[in-house]
């Protein structure tokens, strides 16, 4: 079943992305070699309680933590855990989830800590650049295989490699709606967009193969040949010309300045 959004519900979706987007932006403050993952879970489960609304992710199918922090080869669902201390050169995804007046926001951002390689700052650029490729398509009449298919071509061409087990989702007053946004695909393939759906798109691109392994914690998901993996997400609606981006990056730039990806 999907759930198309009304604009009033569209709004508060905004809302709840928007506190997840401020949190990432008390992520960049603090992101440095020496910092522990649960340190950064302890100031987004703060913040996100200070503003009101309850960490989407904490307790979600009995996850234990209120942000996933995955670092290098770590795809995406990593637990935050004192005995993860960042080192200069690492790159760390931050996923956030907060819930407020009856609907999650979700967003993505991989962060650099100290000084990282050019190779892997370019994998982080390209799968940056990919999700905007993916939202250039989130068009009513157009299909989830052209937004895919944006994602795939644009890493692919770049010598990257498109995770295919972990996708994309619808977002609303559950965390994952229906329907699953791949980030590959076939132009004119898939279901047709409508306006009033919204939906979460989130690249996991892969500096070496596209292959997984899941670790024993039941969550974490890494790169079998332990390169790198980066991801970005934004929430996003579809409408009839140009999507509306729900969350935003804005906040983290302003932190990071010359800094940010």
């Amino acid at each position: 079943m999907i759930f198309l959004k009304s604009d009033e519900e569209i709004e508060l979706l905004r809302i709840s992305n928007i506190i997840v987007a401020k949190t990432l932006a008390e992520m960049a403050k603090i992101i440095a070699p020496g910092v522990s993952t649960e340190q950064l879970n302890k100031v987004a489960h703060e913040f996100i309680r200070d503003q009101g609304a309850v960490p989407g992710f904490l307790g979600y199918s009995g996850f234990p933590k209120s942000i996933c922090t995955s670092v290098n080869e770590q795809v995406v669902h990593g637990i935050p855990s004192d005995k993860v201390i960042l080192e200069d050169g690492d790159i760390v995804s931050v996923d956030c989830g907060a819930y407020i007046n009856g609907f999650h926001g979700d967003s993505a951002y991989t962060f650099c800590v100290g000084n990282v390689k050019p190779e892997i700052i370019d994998l982080l650029r390209v799968t940056k650049e990919s999700l905007y490729k993916g939202i250039e398509q989130a068009q009513e009449g157009k299909r989830l295989g052209d937004l895919g298919n944006a994602v795939q071509n644009y890493c692919e061409k770049r010598g990257f490699s498109v995770v295919r087990e972990m996708i994309g989702h619808g977002v609303g007053r559950n965390l994952h709606e229906a329907p699953e946004v791949p980030n590959y695909g076939r132009r004119g393939n898939g279901m047709m967009l409508k306006a009033g759906m919204t939906i979460a798109i989130e690249p996991m691109i892969n500096l070496g193969s596209r292959n997984l392994v899941f670790e024993k914690d039941g969550w974490t998901t890494r790169t079998l040949d332990r390169k790198p993996s980066a991801h970005f997400e934004h929430s996003v609606a579809v409408r009839r010309g140009k999507a509306d981006i729900l969350s935003s990056f804005e906040y983290i730039e302003q932190v990071l300045g010359n800094n940010a990806i």
